[in-house]
């Protein structure tokens, strides 16, 4: 079987779908590999590295495309790009299925079956393919590192012959993967971490990092069975920031962390709130992909407010450190295609019972096969 791996189309995006490490341990298994030439170029992977792992270059994608038993991408691929595979190829990338009802049905049509990473069941079987964690943790620690750059004051308590200097406040909201990274990395270097989530049940998990975590009574909001937090109800919603508006106005840094696969994100932090902030205040939106938590995100913008708040919502803060980023990509789709190949045949096997097949597989046959997509 042939693996293609194309360079990103986005010109946002600098990581790649896979490293030349990532491409030695396929080579292992049986796969002949034809990358894009240039593919690893931005992320910091070089063309020789890539044929020293056994890789061929390509430098036109489009015939390469065409042979193709397998393709992996980090994001969704254009319409166009779709049409050039052929039936029966497997594409592995993320898809945001429920966003792209179009491209999902263009994958159907070209009988491409199409694997959407972000779908991934969070399992114990399927943890080293967590593509999402994987990418949350980088996002959680660079957000951290960004809003010390922009913040005019430095992070840790130090002291001076002038007197001491207080540490730097920061307000994580939402304790996910990103959320405890980014609690992680401020206490790393020496801020007073405050934190808040819907979920009353990581409380333990804040406090283990040293940060507080703050109470604010919603009633029953409670967890999916993957361990997400559940959309809030408007009065929910109401009163959460009504508990975190004080702490927002004493933080030197808000870091907000909530998302909703396949919805709008949902607006936490008021333009309200963000008028009570000190000048000098920094915020970083790590939902402004799909909307924003705060009122005044632009995308891939910063935006300084009247008051001297600087909002950072750059999209997909993980892209910041490529090079990490694509490492810990490649790895997920490595081990991906290595749990369902067989070795006996050298092929990859999708088996349609499997759970995480059921999970991740939106496309297949010239059908579409997830159960919420069929729906839709």
């Amino acid at each position: 079987m042939q693996l293609f791996v194309p360079k990103q189309s986005d010109p946002r995006d600098s990581r790649t779908a896979l490293t030349p490490q990532g491409a030695e341990k396929l080579k292992a298994l049986g796969l002949d590999i034809c990358v894009e030439a240039g593919l690893g170029d931005a992320s910091g992977y070089y063309d020789s590295e890539y044929e020293e792992a056994g890789a061929i270059l390509a430098p036109d994608t489009d015939p390469v495309a065409s042979r193709a038993d397998i393709v992996f991408r980090v994001g969704k691929p254009a319409v166009e790009q779709v049409s050039q595979l052929k039936p029966g190829a497997v594409h592995i990338s993320f898809l945001d299925p429920f966003q792209e009802e179009e491209l999902v049905a263009v994958f159907s049509e070209a009988g491409v079956s199409a694997i959407s990473m972000e779908m991934m069941p969070r399992t114990t079987i399927a943890q080293t393919m967590d593509v999402l964690s994987s990418q949350a943790n980088l996002a959680g620690y660079f957000a951290v590192i960004k809003a010390a750059e922009r913040l005019n004051r430095i992070l840790p308590m130090m002291m001076t012959p002038a007197g001491t200097i207080s540490p730097a406040r920061f307000f994580v909201i939402g304790v996910g993967v990103a959320g405890l990274q980014a609690i992680a990395t401020a206490k790393r270097l020496g801020a007073r971490v405050d934190a808040f989530d819907t979920r009353p049940v990581v409380e333990e998990q804040v406090k283990s990092l040293g940060a507080r975590f703050v109470p604010i009574d919603l009633g029953d909001t409670g967890q999916t069975a993957q361990g997400y937090a559940l959309a809030l109800t408007p009065e929910q919603l109401q009163n959460q920031r009504q508990g975190m508006t004080r702490i927002c106005a004493n933080s030197d840094v808000v870091i907000t962390t909530a998302k909703l696969f396949g919805r709008k994100a949902p607006v936490i932090v008021t333009a309200a709130m963000v008028a009570r902030m000190r000048r000098g205040s920094v915020i970083v939106d790590l939902a402004a992909e799909s909307g924003g938590n705060v009122e005044g995100t632009l995308l891939d913008e910063e935006v300084i407010t009247k008051n001297g708040v600087t909002i950072i919502g750059y999209g997909n803060l993980e892209t910041q450190v490529a090079y990490h980023a694509s490492q810990v990509y490649s790895s997920n789709l490595v081990y991906f295609v290595d749990h369902f190949w067989n070795r006996e045949s050298a092929t990859l096997v999708l088996n349609l019972d499997d759970e995480i097949i059921k999970a991740c597989l939106i496309t297949h046959q010239g059908a579409i096969v997830h159960d919420s997509m069929k729906q839709l």
